[in-house]
């Protein structure tokens, strides 16, 4: 992709922009790595913490089909069943809103997605990698007819051609989706390819009344400058998570996204309370965050699912085994 070199920035370090909108995935994201499992009084301490901090989306977690994956298998955040929500959430009379992912050809949509009249759920974010497309579509305009807000999430952008993704954007851009996130799912990209992304994303969706997203993974220890990057350039969707809890090497800080921002409207102090309530206990049970095996995988752009197996396996720090394993792969 050839370089933007002339794209404008819509604001710097020291620009308060009252667009831009938050999204927190700690539950969601951190799910992934214990099966989504946690446990009411954690979902619940997150989410009182993000009301106060003033956070403008809690990701809950998954509306995975049940036909797919065993409920034996997984915790309650895997399905968000809608009681499950309400026993955290009750009404949600906050400002905070409350959003679901829904994956691509694992969400039975039809059944499961309740008329929002019958939901505290505000958004729907679907998630669809390129091959997908057709049934997000559908996922996209049955989640709005039920009265959702849409979101919209391509996967894996970094493994996409460049073609595709152009074309992919205008189908995007007549959709009733009101945002659409870059998401490097490999923790692949640097500063200036999310650069580049950003300012074709926003060229694609002007005129639409479309925000631009980022979802950054944090291999090349780039998630928050990633994050900036594309907030510069105009995106106005951020996600983050406490402690930058996430599968793997884990997504951008919350804690440093709501420390940079200039918006009056967020407090780090309650997101400071969650990560040492929360967070630093769950790191006896949960590995997440930047290490070697990770950044192999990041930098080799690829799925960090062999370096989570390579965790797990034996031989936990033997980097160079690893490392020669992929590279043999490569060749």
């Amino acid at each position: 992709m050839e370089h933007v070199k002339d794209a404008m920035a819509k604001g710097t370090w020291l620009t308060y922009r009252p667009d831009i909108k938050i999204l927190d995935c700690t539950i969601r994201d951190g799910g992934l790595i214990n099966n989504h499992m946690f446990e009411d009084g954690i979902v619940k301490a997150v989410y009182d913490a993000l009301v106060k901090a003033g956070i403008d989306y809690m990701e809950m977690g998954y509306k995975a089909d049940k036909k797919i994956f065993a409920q034996d298998e997984y915790g309650r955040w895997k399905y968000c069943d809608e009681d499950d929500i309400r026993r955290i959430v009750g009404d949600n009379a906050t400002g905070t809103k409350i959003s679901v992912m829904a994956d691509a050809e694992r969400t039975d949509y039809h059944n499961d997605i309740l008329p929002k009249n019958e939901s505290v759920v505000d958004a729907y974010r679907i998630a669809t990698y390129i091959h997908q497309i057709p049934t997000a579509l559908d996922m996209i305009k049955d989640a709005h007819d039920k009265g959702y807000e849409t979101i919209l999430q391509l996967m894996a952008v970094s493994i996409v051609q460049e073609r595709e993704l152009e074309e992919a954007l205008q189908v995007f851009a007549e959709t009733p989706v009101s945002a659409v996130y870059i998401v490097d799912s490999f923790g692949a990209f640097y500063s200036e390819q999310v650069r580049d992304l950003t300012v074709m994303y926003m060229k694609a969706l002007e005129q639409t009344g479309k925000e631009v997203g980022i979802h950054a993974h944090n291999n090349q220890q780039l998630a928050y400058a990633n994050t900036i990057e594309a907030l510069i350039v105009g995106a106005s969707r951020l996600d983050a998570t406490m402690n930058g809890i996430g599968r793997g090497a884990g997504n951008c800080p919350l804690e440093l996204i709501v420390g940079f921002l200039k918006n009056p409207k967020f407090h780090i102090r309650p997101i400071l309370e969650a990560i040492r309530d929360v967070c630093e206990p769950l790191k006896a049970q949960m590995e997440w965050g930047y290490m070697v095996p990770y950044m192999i995988t990041g930098q080799l752009n690829r799925h960090p699912r062999t370096a989570i197996a390579m965790r797990a396996g034996g031989a936990p720090t033997d980097y160079v085994k690893f490392y020669d394993g992929l590279m043999e792969e490569e060749s």
